[in-house]
């Protein structure tokens, strides 16, 4: 008897819980939680682009790398190999003067295997930005968003533009939580109606004036790249980007249902040489082999320390628009990274590109950028010189 009431206890509390979800437009839950907890982690995994929905990025104009004929002649240091052993490193490329000087993987990857770059993927949407600034599509990194996404809610500020998005001050009221599973990018990566979501938000903050890291800010520039282009934002990405650099492999970027939009703001799933493309296209100011894809100031306007302030009210020194900045022992460094440890780090000064992919990485502090990333860049000059 005590048996037949604890299960109708358990049945009513499952039943009450699931309308509970469905009415509050939370039954991504169920998702979030079979992808995660029922998967002995936290949070999204490097592979998991076989659970969504994808669209191809068409890649048929490859072109190889150079690869140096001193390839893999230094090892990785013990003490980094072993760092990076820890922080399960699946690819770790070095890219000097457009040659290959060291290329690795661990766990069965290769030169062309897939992994999510998580949002290494806001990069590749500002070079799409850029490219249709290009072609006057957009006319200006000023223009209102309202211009292009007219059903978006800028009431309280209607001036809130594309730059915005770009440099993450938009004041739009997106939340940016990857433990909650009730916060934007769990519901964003593991729902199924990424317009109907994002759209649920609205500016309520003066754009323009204070940096805050917000997925959801990306999303719209992918809905404003699909809007202007007349098409996917995968297949804008293909036709523009991805087949002029030169990629070996289709990428896939996933989608929130079955010929749905992209998730913009992450999972485009690529391998360590193509990503380095994307490095290598913004080393060369926009330009691959005499084609200009991006303009040379629109790349310069994207790597300068963004006009808004940081959490602490100072000038912001780590971030353009949509890449990240760092210095490196008093190098100008810029880079793309996802919340994983995937980065493609370029240091111009030297002409030199790091790709990492991996399932972890040591979380930043404050403004700083991740310490794992000096790893990387330290490793690379060891290889090198």
């Amino acid at each position: 008897m005590k048996k037949l009431r604890l299960f109708f206890i358990v049945a009513l509390v499952s039943v009450v819980l699931h309308v509970v979800l469905v009415v509050t437009d939370n039954s991504h839950f169920y998702n979030t939680i079979q992808n995660t907890i029922l998967k002995g982690r936290l949070g999204p995994a490097i592979d998991e682009y076989g659970i969504f929905s994808n669209r191809e990025v068409l890649a048929t104009n490859y072109q190889p790398w150079n690869v140096s004929s001193n390839l893999n002649n230094k090892n990785i240091s013990p003490e980094s190999l072993e760092k990076l052993y820890d922080l399960g490193t699946v690819a770790y490329l070095v890219i000097k003067n457009n040659e290959i000087i060291h290329e690795q993987y661990w766990e069965n990857y290769s030169e062309n295997s897939l992994s999510n770059s998580f949002s290494m993927a806001k990069s590749i949407l500002n070079i799409a930005v850029g490219s249709l600034i290009l072609e006057g599509k957009i006319n200006s990194l000023d223009d209102p968003i309202s211009l292009y996404l007219p059903k978006f809610d800028v009431t309280a500020f209607p001036k809130c533009s594309i730059r915005d998005l770009l440099q993450m001050s938009s004041g739009i009221n997106f939340d940016e939580n990857y433990i909650n599973p009730f916060a934007y990018p769990a519901k964003a990566n593991y729902g199924f109606d990424l317009e109907s979501l994002t759209y649920s938000y609205k500016v309520e903050n003066e754009p323009g004036k204070h940096f805050q890291y917000r997925s959801g800010n990306s999303q719209l520039l992918s809905f404003i790249i699909s809007e202007t282009s007349g098409v996917s934002t995968s297949e804008y990405v293909s036709k523009k980007i991805w087949n002029r650099i030169g990629a070996k492999n289709a990428a896939l970027w996933s989608l929130d249902y079955e010929g749905g939009n992209e998730k913009g703001f992450c999972c485009f799933n690529s391998n360590a040489r193509d990503f380095a493309r994307i490095g290598q296209l913004y080393l060369n100011k926009g330009v691959w082999n005499g084609d200009t894809i991006v303009n040379p100031e629109f790349v310069e306007e994207s790597l300068k320390k963004a006009a808004i302030l940081d959490v602490n009210g100072k000038q912001i020194k780590r971030y353009g628009l949509h890449w990240w900045l760092h210095d490196f022992e008093g190098k100008k460094v810029f880079y793309a990274r996802g919340i994983l440890g995937q980065y493609i780090a370029v240091v111009p000064t030297d002409n030199l590109i790091v790709v990492r992919l991996g399932h972890k990485r040591i979380k930043p502090t404050g403004v700083e950028s991740p310490p794992d990333l000096n790893l990387y860049l330290e490793e690379a000059y060891s290889l090198i010189n």
